[in-house]
């Protein structure tokens, strides 16, 4: 079995989901798709991503990390965190979220990043 080691950047993304205030670069590789988000001071999914979809709460599970800034996940049941950079996540399906001050926030997605912003 002859396993070839893959090497792959965000500055050259396999895919990119496009939104008011924001964009999803996705990459591939190892059988796994890690996304990068990067969401501009004002964003808020329920009105720049799920407006799009028809939806006011995101139904992905994600798993990820903050790599700067800061935003809100407010979970349908009432529930509110804040995300900061160098925190590692977990946010269940169920939720909106919004940037917090005037930094972009950037994150990078482990699980949930192939069903994320992808229009049906």
């Amino acid at each position: 079995m002859n396993l070839d080691v893959v090497i792959k950047r965000f500055d050259q993304p396999d895919e990119v989901r496009e939104f008011d205030k924001g964009r999803f670069e996705l990459v591939s590789l190892g059988g796994m798709t890690i996304g990068r988000a990067t969401y501009q001071p004002g964003w808020r999914w329920s009105a720049d991503v799920g407006a799009a979809m028809g939806a006011n709460s995101c139904h992905v599970e994600h798993v990820g990390m903050v790599v700067s800034g800061c935003a809100t996940a407010a979970m349908d049941d009432g529930t509110v965190i804040e995300m900061r950079a160098g925190d590692v996540f977990y946010v269940p399906p169920g939720h909106d979220s919004w940037v917090v001050g005037d930094e972009p926030y950037v994150s990078l997605h482990f699980l949930g990043a192939e069903d994320y912003a992808d229009k049906p």
